[in-house]
C-alpha cells in the first residue's frame, strides 16, 4: 500500500491546529498533531475587525506549523480558515499576513464546505458506521449542526454561538457567580428556542435513531477531564461517551471555579480554562433542548475530512 504524507492547518477563531497524516487506502493515519491558541477572534464580535496582534500571532503559528509539516515530508500543506476569517471585514489582511509568513495559500471555506469536511472526517470512524448522525461542532465563533448518514451530510446549519463569542457576551465574574451560571443557561435556552429549534426540528423528528456526536475542542477536553488525562491521547479519547448527567456534573464544577482553579483540573489546557465552561454550557443546552441522553466524542472532523481523497 502506497502512503502519501499530507498536512492541513486549521485556522479557527480560538486556535490554529496542525494535522500531518499518512493517507492511504485504509484512511487517514495521524503522524503529528499540534495546537496553538492565538485567539484570533478576541474582541471581534462588536466590530467584526480582526485585531492586528491577533493576525500577527496567527500568521506566526501557521508559518511554524507549515515548516513543521514540510520538515516531516508533508506535501501539499493546506491552510483552511473558518468562522472568524469568513466574517471579518479585514479578512484580506489575515490572508496576506499568513501567506507572506508561510508561503502557503490560504483557503477561506464556506460554512457548507466546513460542514461537509467535518462530516466526512467524523464518518470515517468505524464505530459510527451505519448510524444516522447529528454532529455538533462547537467552535470559538460558531456552532455547526450537521445531519447525515453514509459518507456525506444531508443537512447543515451554522449558528452564531461559540465559546469565545459567548464568553465575550456574558463576561462572567472570576469565579462566576450563581447568577452568571443562571444567566448563561437562560440566554442559551432562549437562543436555542428562537434560533436553533425552528431550523433543526424537522431534521430531528426521529431522534431514537440519531446519534449525537461531538467533535472539536470542547468534547475533547470534557473527555480528558472525565478520564483525568493530562495530555491529548487520541485512542483514549475517541469514542468516549458522556452522559447528560456527567455533562451536568462538569457544568456545576467548571462554573464554581476561578480560571486559575480550572487550570488545575486534569485535562484542561491552561489557555482554554476561560472558555471551557462556555462549551460545556452549549452541549448542555443542545442535550436539554432536543432530549439527548449522551454524546459520543469524536476526535475526527474538519482536518480528517480535508485530507481525505476528494473523490470519496
Amino acid at each position: 500500500m502506497t502512503l502519501r504524507r499530507q498536512a492541513v492547518i486549521d485556522v479557527g477563531t480560538n486556535s490554529v491546529k496542525l494535522l500531518v497524516a499518512e493517507i492511504g487506502s485504509s484512511g487517514v493515519h495521524p503522524v503529528i498533531e499540534r495546537s496553538e491558541q492565538t485567539r484570533l477572534g478576541r474582541g471581534f464580535y462588536e466590530t467584526h475587525v480582526l485585531l492586528s496582534d491577533a493576525i500577527t500571532q496567527t500568521a506566526g503559528a501557521v508559518a511554524a506549523f507549515a515548516r513543521t509539516a514540510q520538515e516531516h515530508g508533508a506535501s501539499p500543506v493546506r491552510v483552511l480558515a473558518t468562522s472568524a476569517a469568513r466574517d471579518a471585514v479585514n479578512r484580506a489582511s489575515l490572508i496576506e499576513a499568513i501567506e507572506r509568513a508561510s508561503e502557503v495559500k490560504v483557503e477561506i471555506i464556506s460554512g457548507e464546505q466546513e460542514a461537509e469536511l467535518v462530516f466526512r472526517g467524523v464518518a470515517t470512524d468505524p464505530q459510527l458506521d451505519g448510524r444516522r448522525l447529528l454532529i455538533l461542532d462547537v467552535g470559538g465563533g460558531s456552532t455547526e449542526f450537521i445531519v447525515g448518514a453514509g459518507k456525506h451530510h444531508q443537512f447543515s446549519e451554522s449558528f452564531d454561538i461559540g465559546t469565545v463569542r459567548l464568553l465575550e457576551r456574558l463576561r462572567p465574574a472570576d469565579p462566576p457567580s450563581k447568577e452568571d451560571l443562571a444567566n448563561c443557561r437562560a440566554r442559551l435556552k432562549e437562543f436555542f428556542a428562537k434560533e436553533v429549534r425552528p431550523v433543526m426540528e424537522p431534521c430531528l423528528a426521529d431522534r431514537a435513531n440519531l446519534t449525537l456526536v461531538g467533535t472539536g475542542g470542547t468534547t475533547t477536553i470534557l473527555a480528558r477531564m472525565e478520564k483525568q488525562m493530562s495530555g491529548f491521547q487520541r485512542e483514549e479519547i475517541e469514542g468516549t461517551v458522556l452522559s447528560r448527567t456527567r455533562i451536568g456534573h462538569w457544568m456545576e464544577k467548571l462554573w464554581s471555579l476561578s480560571v486559575a482553579q480550572r487550570r488545575e483540573i486534569a485535562g484542561v489546557p491552561g489557555g482554554r480554562a476561560d472558555i471551557v465552561p462556555m462549551g460545556a454550557a452549549i452541549y448542555e443546552a443542545v442535550m436539554d433542548q432536543f432530549g439527548f441522553g449522551e454524546v459520543f466524542v469524536s476526535t475526527r472532523g474538519l482536518r480528517f475530512g480535508a485530507l481525505m481523497p476528494q473523490n470519496e
